[in-house]
């Protein structure tokens, strides 16, 4: 069984990006799961708070969690065309201490996709990604890109994919990264 963590990049309830996770989640190829792990309640980092402090609970867990995937799904919005804080946050936190890194990141395959209202999706943010994935030393999968845009017309009220054209992208990535993830 592939198992993949999934981390979505936006803390609000309604999020694009956290109904595009979901719905990864049930569109996974047989034999593999999609857990998804969350960022929520994971605090600013502050150097002075690890030292007196150690490190959250709450990243432990999730670098334990990643630590045992097969593969990482980054869902990340776009933010003034970069990358959100509260997802570079969680990052950064689990790079510490950087003895960590290699246990957390190396060399795992790891795949960038997004949802934005705007017409271009989330293309920079996800450019804006890859030089800090490198710097980490995952392997980033370039199969495939999935940029949703005007999510606002994909997704309905409640939050699930309305899109029929969309689902099917979708599932095609990640079968496509899910079967990197298996050679």
């Amino acid at each position: 069984m592939t198992r993949i963590i999934g981390i979505a990049g936006s803390l609000r309830v309604g999020s694009y990006n956290a109904a595009l996770l979901r719905t990864a989640a049930t569109l996974m190829p047989p034999g593999s799961t999609l857990e998804i792990a969350s960022i929520r309640g994971i605090p600013l980092y502050d150097g002075d708070i690890e030292e007196k402090d150690g490190i959250p609970p709450l990243v432990e867990q999730l670098k334990n969690q990643i630590a045992a995937a097969d593969g990482l799904l980054l869902i990340t919005p776009e933010y003034n065309n970069s990358i959100p804080g509260v997802l570079k946050n969680a990052i950064d936190w689990l790079t510490r201490p950087p003895a960590d890194i290699a246990r957390i990141f190396r060399q795992r395959p790891v795949a960038v996709i997004g949802a934005s209202p705007g017409g271009f999706g989330t293309i920079l943010a996800q450019n804006a990604w890859l030089p800090v994935l490198r710097t980490l030393g995952m392997q980033p999968w370039f199969g495939g890109r999935l940029m949703v845009s005007r999510a606002g017309n994909v997704f309905n009220e409640s939050g699930e994919m309305a899109d029929e054209k969309i689902k099917a992208q979708l599932q095609q990535f990640l079968s496509g990264f899910v079967e990197s993830v298996r050679s």
